[in-house]
């Protein structure tokens, strides 16, 4: 399975043309009707960009439900996290935060994104919230959290996984 996010810029007529196709051919789903929600958000100009995910839950369904890199130990499935085979205690938030980051290795992720792709609700511009998370993380999971290894920040930018592991 494809671990990255693209980004696709759409114009306007064809925004309008998707929201409109929806509204005549769509599958009666809750995904159908979130779809064509955020294509209308686009277009009222409440929301700048969507993100949009395949699957259940938005983790891999490949074969492995474990994601390794170096030290560290992913089991997407159980909710557990190791290092050098000790188990990591983290919250939920935290779990899920290093979950999209590790499915996304490489890949550089504002706050606002990680923010968006983590809760359920709408963002609330509160750029602390992320950063004290990402810390809170690399103090568990980081040998030396002052030199992070595996979370990565992107001054300016945002957070990614390290993609060298």
């Amino acid at each position: 399975m494809k671990k990255t996010i693209g980004f696709i810029s759409l114009d306007s007529s064809l925004v309008k043309w998707l929201r409109d196709t929806l509204r005549t051919s769509a599958p009666q789903t809750t995904s159908a009707r979130e779809l064509m929600d955020g294509f209308q958000d686009l277009m009222d100009g409440t929301a700048g960009s969507l993100m949009l995910e395949l699957g259940e839950g938005g983790l891999p369904t490949a074969v492995s439900d474990t994601i390794c890199c170096g030290a560290l130990s992913i089991d997407l499935r159980l909710r557990r996290v190791s290092r050098n085979g000790t188990e990591i205690a983290l919250t939920p938030k935290e779990f899920d935060i290093l979950c999209f980051l590790a499915c996304n290795r490489g890949e550089v992720f504002t706050k606002e994104q990680i923010y968006q792709a983590v809760w359920e609700h709408d963002y609330l511009l509160d750029d602390s919230n992320i950063m004290a998370f990402i810390r809170k993380l690399n103090k568990k999971i980081e040998p030396n959290p002052d030199s992070p290894e595996y979370i990565l920040t992107i001054w300016g930018i945002g957070y990614k996984f390290n993609d060298k592991l």
